[in-house]
C-alpha cells in the first residue's frame, strides 16, 4: 500500500467509520443485540444435546420411554433461539430510548407492541390467537431492527414535542411514566398499523414476507454452477452483516432446488451412474457454511486459541464448541459481526472462497461429489465430509477449507483483537 493510499484510509477512511460506528443508533443496535447472546450460548447447548449427529443417538433420543426426547431437549433451545427478535427490539429501543434520556422502559414496551403489530398472527381451531415463534427468532431480527430505531426515534420525537399526560409530582414515576406513554405510545402503534395495512394490500402480503418477496425473482432462476453458489452465498452474506437469518430468508426459494439437485444425485448413486450435480443442499452445508454461514468456524478458531484480550479469550471457550456443530450465532452476535465493517470482508470472502475451491475440486474430480445423502446440519466438519461424499476426500477438503478460512479470517481479527487488548490495557 502506498504512503498516500495508507494516508488516506488512516487520517480519513477509518475516522468516518469510527464516527459511524460511535453514532447513537449503532451503538443502539449493538447494545440491543448483544443482549441475545447469553440466550444464544444457552439455547446453543441444549441444540447440540437434541441433535448430535450419530444415528444411534437419535434413535434414542426418539424413542426412549415413549417420548420424543429430542423434541423435549430443545425446548430451553426454543425458550432462547426462537425469541432472538424480541429480545433485540427490545433491547434496541431501550439502549436508543436512553440515550436520549427519556424513560427507556416505557420506549422498550412500545417498541415491543409496534414489533409484535408486525407479525401476521395465527389462529387455532379454538380461534385462540398465537404468534408464530419463527417471526420472533432471527428470521424476524431486521424487522426488529428497523422497529426498533424507527419507531423509538418516532416515539422520541413526539415526547419531545409534549405530547404526553403530565402527572402531579406527587405520583409514583412508575405511574407518571406510564400516563406520559400512553399518546407517544398510541400514535407509533397507529404509524405500524398503517404501514402494515398498506403492505397487506399489495403481493407481499405482509411485512415479513417483503424480504422474501424481493430475492425470490433473482434467486429461483439459480442453477447448478459456480455463479449461481456464488451469487446465493454473496446475497446470504449480506443479509447476515445486517441481522437478517439469509439462509432462512432464501430457504424457500433457494431450498427446493438444492433439494431436487441433491435428489438427483442420489437417484444416480443408487443406479451407479455419474452423479450430475455439485450445487446440492449437503454441498452448501458441509462445504461452504463450515461452522456456519460465513465460514466463521476459522474465526471461531482464532478466537478461542489465539486471542490476547481477555474479553476474546473468554467469548473463545463459549462459542468454539458450537462452532464444530455448524452453530455460530454466539459467534455472529458475540464478536459481533452484525453491522461490524471491519469484519465484513472475511465473512464474504470465506465461504465464496469455500464455494470456488469445493466447486473446482468436485468438476475436476480430485474431490467426489455429495452422493445424495442428507448430513444432520450439525454434523462436525471432517466427518461431515467423508459422509456427505461417501469418500475419504470429501474431509480432506474441509481440512483444507478449514486452513483456507482460518488464513482469511487471521488479520481481520488480530486488528480487532488487538483494538480490544489495548482497550483493556488503557483501562487497566
Amino acid at each position: 500500500m502506498s504512503e498516500k493510499s495508507s494516508n488516506f484510509l488512516n487520517t480519513k477512511l477509518i475516522p468516518f467509520f469510527n464516527k459511524i460506528a460511535a453514532s447513537r443508533h449503532l451503538v443502539a443496535l449493538r447494545d440491543g443485540m448483544t443482549a441475545a447472546v447469553p440466550m444464544i450460548i444457552i439455547g446453543s447447548v441444549f441444540m447440540i444435546i437434541a441433535q448430535f449427529p450419530i444415528q444411534g443417538y437419535q434413535t434414542f433420543m426418539a424413542h426412549t420411554f415413549g417420548a420424543n426426547w429430542a423434541t423435549i431437549v430443545q425446548y430451553p433451545t426454543n425458550a432462547s433461539f426462537h425469541i432472538m427478535g424480541l429480545i433485540a427490539v427490545a433491547g434496541i429501543s431501550y439502549n436508543l430510548a436512553k440515550s436520549y434520556k427519556i424513560d427507556a422502559f416505557s420506549a422498550m414496551i412500545v417498541g415491543i407492541g409496534a414489533f409484535i403489530l408486525t407479525i401476521p398472527l395465527k389462529t387455532d381451531k379454538a380461534g385462540d390467537l398465537w404468534v408464530p415463534l419463527k417471526q420472533l427468532d432471527s428470521s424476524g431480527l431486521f424487522i426488529a431492527m428497523i422497529v426498533g430505531l424507527f419507531i423509538t426515534d418516532f416515539y422520541v420525537w413526539l415526547v419531545h414535542k409534549n405530547l404526553t399526560i403530565k402527572m402531579p409530582d406527587t405520583v409514583p414515576p412508575a405511574v407518571s411514566n406510564s400516563f406520559a406513554a400512553l399518546f407517544p405510545g398510541a400514535l407509533s402503534l397507529l404509524l405500524v398499523w398503517v404501514v402494515r395495512l398498506a403492505v397487506e394490500a399489495t403481493p407481499m402480503k405482509s411485512i415479513p414476507n417483503v424480504i422474501t418477496f424481493f430475492l425470490a425473482g433473482p434467486l429461483g432462476s439459480v442453477s447448478n454452477t459456480l455463479g449461481g453458489a456464488l451469487v446465493i452465498e454473496f446475497v446470504v452474506c449480506i443479509l447476515w452483516l445486517f441481522g437478517i437469518h439469509g439462509a432462512n430468508a432464501i430457504s424457500g426459494v433457494v431450498d427446493p432446488i438444492l433439494y431436487a439437485a441433491m435428489a438427483q444425485n442420489a437417484t444416480a448413486h443408487a443406479a451407479g451412474h455419474i452423479l450430475p450435480n455439485i450445487v446440492t443442499k449437503p454441498f452448501f452445508d458441509n462445504f461452504v457454511r463450515i461452522g456456519g454461514c460465513g465460514a466463521t468456524i476459522g474465526l471461531a478458531l482464532l478466537i478461542a486459541f489465539a486471542s490476547k484480550s481477555k474479553e476474546f479469550k473468554t467469548l473463545g471457550e463459549l462459542i468454539v464448541g458450537p462452532s464444530f456443530f455448524n452453530i455460530n450465532e454466539p459467534v455472529i452476535f458475540g464478536v459481533p459481526i452484525v453491522l461490524n465493517y471491519k469484519m465484513a470482508i472475511p465473512f464474504i470472502l470465506a465461504p465464496l472462497m469455500n464455494i470456488t475451491v469445493a466447486y473446482t475440486s468436485m468438476k475436476i474430480g480430485i474431490v467426489a461429489k455429495t452422493s445424495g445423502v442428507y448430513i444432520p446440519w450439525t454434523t462436525p466438519p471432517i466427518i461431515s465430509g467423508f459422509l456427505a461424499t461417501n469418500h475419504i476426500s470429501g474431509s480432506v477438503l474441509q481440512v483444507v477449507e478449514i486452513v483456507m478460512d482460518i488464513a482469511i479470517y487471521f488479520f481481520f481479527f488480530k486488528s480487532l483483537d488487538n483494538e480490544k487488548y489495548k482497550q483493556e490495557q488503557l483501562a487497566k
